[in-house]
C-alpha cells in the first residue's frame, strides 16, 4: 500500500474492540516513532506505552480512550527540546507531532485504528503519571483494533 492510500484508509477510531494489540505491532509503531525527523534529531519526545487496566484507567480520568486498549502519551522534553536561537521558540510541538503521525499512519499499516486526542487535562496526566516539569504531556494516541461497527466520520 503507498503513502496515499495509507492516508486514505486512516480515520479516527472512536469505538475500540477490547483485544490487545500484538508486541510486535507495538514495537513496530514506537519505531517509526523513533525513526520520525526532529530538530536537530534530538528526539524530545518521551512516549509512555499504556496497556494495562491501571494505567488505563488513569487515562480515562484525564481523556475520553474510546475503549482503546493501548494509548501512547506522546510529552516532550523541554530540557532536550531543540530552541530556536532568534527568538527562542521551542521546536517540541512540532516534534512531538510529527512522532505522532508516524506512529499514526504505521498503526493504520498494521491493521490497527487510531485517534489522536489533543482535549485531555495535562494537570490530571502529569499527576497520574508522576511527569516533572519539564516533561509536557502533548498528544495522546489511542489505538487499538476498530470495533465491527465502527465507521469513519462523514466528512472524512
Amino acid at each position: 500500500m503507498d503513502l496515499l492510500q495509507l492516508a486514505a484508509q486512516r480515520y479516527s477510531v472512536r469505538k475500540f474492540d477490547p483485544n490487545p494489540v500484538e508486541e510486535e505491532k507495538l514495537q513496530s509503531i514506537l519505531e517509526l516513532g523513533r525513526l520520525a525527523p526532529t530538530a536537530k534529531n534530538l528526539q524530545p519526545q518521551k512516549i509512555l506505552v499504556i496497556r494495562e487496566k491501571e494505567g488505563l484507567a488513569k487515562l480515562d480520568k484525564a481523556a475520553r480512550m474510546y475503549g482503546a486498549p493501548l494509548g501512547l502519551l506522546v510529552c516532550a522534553d523541554l530540557n532536550q527540546s531543540w530552541k530556536r536561537p532568534f527568538d527562542e521558540m521551542d521546536s517540541a510541538m512540532i516534534d512531538t507531532s510529527i512522532v505522532t503521525t508516524y506512529m499514526m499512519l504505521e498503526a493504520t499499516r498494521q491493521g490497527l485504528g487510531s485517534v489522536w486526542i489533543c482535549f485531555f487535562k495535562p494537570d490530571v496526566m502529569r499527576e497520574e503519571f508522576h511527569l516533572p516539569r519539564h516533561i509536557v504531556p502533548v498528544s495522546l494516541l489511542a489505538v487499538g483494533y476498530a470495533a465491527s461497527d465502527a465507521v469513519p466520520a462523514e466528512v472524512h
